[in-house]
């Protein structure tokens, strides 16, 4: 018995519940989900593709600088990429809005 009171209380309780036959979960443990698990997820996947449209942009400026194309060349590409750039930025912030709504509703 002396053994058991030295323990942290939150070990002692688990091997107390353990010893009478019940069941004990750690205050640490998340035993159930919430339907806004599913609006932080999927908030997540819309933040991440934005981000994935980011590099691709970032990609696609690289390869045309390397390219060394002439002044109207490059203006034209950067015209091409912008719409992209920016709706890949929409994506990453509406993603990281969800997020942040899951998380407050949760």
């Amino acid at each position: 018995m002396r053994r058991l009171a030295t323990l942290p209380p939150h070990l002692l309780q688990g091997t107390l519940a353990v010893a009478f036959g019940l069941s004990y979960s750690s205050p640490m443990e998340i035993t159930h989900t919430s339907p806004f698990d599913a609006l932080i997820w999927a908030g997540t996947a819309i933040s991440l593709l934005g981000l994935l449209g980011l590099v691709y942009c970032i990609i696609r400026v690289s390869r045309a600088k390397r390219a060394q194309l002439d002044d109207e060349a490059m203006r034209a590409e950067l015209k091409k990429v912008m719409p992209l750039n920016l709706g890949a930025l929409f994506l990453s912030v509406i993603g990281l809005m969800v997020v942040i709504i899951g998380i407050f509703l949760a």
